[in-house]
């Protein structure tokens, strides 16, 4: 299956991002990672003392994060818009809300009832109004931006109110005329029932929830006429404003730096095991550490992140989609277990019955769904999953003519799926273990290659669902790689590297002449 990589490739990413698609990195890291690749020097990973930032700087950084943050949004996922979400009714701020407009328009309304009627509360409704309409034209729209202006011309609306003057429903049916000239063909029955209005106070009451509605019509119009920009120059735009936080806060890196960090020391760790087996290994240095290998593996580690622990700030971005990652893997992971303990113990049973496993699938997928929520049971929702695979596995034998299973067989079926659920069970270690290789070795192929390594053995009811979650999570460590390369390799070259060749040279000069 190909890799769904959306994202364009960037010309001038690090020497880190290319190393993933080296055939030999551990010579190659020494090069990539001796020259500073950060565009500045802000790194928590230099010895340079803290900053002192204001809180306008403070305020600042969180603008360009949030700035970042809806960029990578709009640009990675087709699905994103803005949408119209009310308050609950029965919530707190949704009954303070209701309370605060009722007053607001029961207050218009006695003021337009009195006689004479006092405009002024009115007025500047449809100065606001004004403003909206203003709002919606294309550069350009001198006609109607002239039209606007001079029939909700407040200045001579206050003249005409001193005289008790005003054609208060005509200028609301200009606006809705001009509304539906305006809005999307989606708002058509909304100007049809604002038409339909005779209450003056609804009518504008209605009028203000129809441009709100304009309002979230014109923002997603934008988003997805910019959509294609930010696609082609995401890489660059989130560099930049990322070097932007990081000159106001130098701060921004001091999790990725931590993230990259505990990296090294599993990579140290691992190679210090392996060594103890091979006498001949050097276990002492790190620069015998692919540069490459630890960033793979801390990407490994997002897939088994604890959320709420804060995550490295140079993948914020995609918080929410490696949890849902990690969550659908814990899902095929439990599915893959299932399986194979159902093949272990009656496979003889249901050797002849063709897609099986697909069956079983179909079976625990339902009273899996909902596993990242609190309130969700493991344990009952395996027991559910024991008692239906014994009565489909009944269901068969007796459709073929062959004894069912006994009693002391379906017990020992239920209670070893029952026991995925505890902590070091060998079957769920076991698929778990495979999972990571098949993760590991899909990270380990070039980012230009579009085909998917061998699915590993015991995963295969779950291969399309792992190849789908594979080529998701492979396009955003590639996307994450691009951008952010340049930082990690600063941070890698100071915590791999602290001693460059050129430092090196000039030690040995300084003992040589003392």
């Amino acid at each position: 299956m190909p890799l769904n990589d959306e994202h364009n490739s960037d010309s001038e990413s690090s020497h880190l991002s290319e190393s993933t698609a080296a055939s030999s990195d551990s010579e190659y890291s020494r090069q990539s990672f001796n020259s500073d690749s950060s565009s500045k020097p802000s790194s928590p990973a230099s010895a340079s003392p803290p900053k002192m930032i204001t809180f306008d700087e403070l305020m600042a950084a969180a603008r360009n994060l949030t700035n970042l943050t809806l960029a990578h949004e709009i640009a990675v996922n087709a699905n994103f818009c803005i949408k119209h979400e009310d308050l609950p009714q029965n919530s707190f701020a949704g009954t303070v809300k209701q309370i605060v407009h009722k007053a607001f328009w029961d207050h218009l309304e006695s003021e337009l009832n009195e006689d004479p009627p006092e405009y002024e509360h009115a007025i500047k409704l449809f100065e606001e109004i004004k403003e909206i309409l203003l709002s919606f034209l294309t550069p350009g729209a001198n006609r109607i931006q002239n039209q606007i202006c001079e029939v909700l011309d407040t200045d001579l609306i206050r003249q005409q109110a001193e005289h008790n003057a005003v054609d208060i429903h005509g200028l609301a049916n200009y606006i809705i005329n001009t509304m539906g000239k305006l809005c999307a063909p989606i708002r058509d029955n909304d100007i049809k029932q604002l038409k339909a209005t005779d209450n003056i106070v609804e009518l504008l009451r209605q009028i203000f929830r129809v441009l709100d509605l304009m309002k979230m019509d014109m923002a997603n119009y934008t988003i997805q006429n910019l959509r294609p920009y930010l696609q082609r120059n995401l890489v660059d735009y989130e560099r930049t404003k990322f070097q932007e936080i990081l000159e106001e806060t130098p701060s921004a890196l001091d999790l990725t730096t931590e993230w990259i960090k505990e990296s090294i020391e599993d990579e140290l760790s691992s190679a210090s095991d392996e060594s103890s087996s091979s006498p001949g290994a050097d276990s002492s240095s790190k620069r015998t550490i692919s540069p490459t290998l630890v960033l793979n593996n801390g990407y490994l580690k997002l897939l088994q992140w604890n959320y709420h622990k804060t995550i490295p700030e140079t993948l914020i971005t995609d918080e929410a989609r490696l949890q849902e990652l990690r969550e659908k893997l814990k899902q095929l992971r439990i599915i893959a277990c299932v399986c194979l303990i159902t093949n272990n113990m009656v496979g003889a049973a249901i050797v002849d019955v063709p897609d099986f496993a697909e069956q079983l699938k179909r079976i625990s997928l339902p009273l899996l769904e909902g596993m990242n929520k609190k309130t969700f049971d493991l344990k009952e929702a395996l027991n559910a999953i024991g008692v239906q695979i014994c009565s489909k596995v009944n269901r068969s034998l007796t459709e073929r003519g062959l004894p069912t299973l006994d009693k002391e067989m379906q017990s020992n079926l239920m209670g070893q799926i029952a026991h995925i659920v505890e902590e070091n069970n060998p079957v769920c270690s076991l698929i778990d273990k495979r999972i990571q290789f098949f993760l590991r070795s899909l990270l380990a192929l070039p980012s230009f290659q579009k085909s998917m390594p061998t699915m590993p053995g015991g995963l295969s009811v779950i291969q399309t669902e792992m190849e789908l979650v594979g080529s998701q999570y492979a396009s955003i460590v590639n996307f994450n790689k691009q951008v952010y390369g340049p930082f990690y390799a600063n941070i890698l070259r100071k915590l791999l590297f602290p001693e460059t060749p050129m430092e090196k040279a000039e030690t040995g000069t300084a003992t040589a002449t003392s």
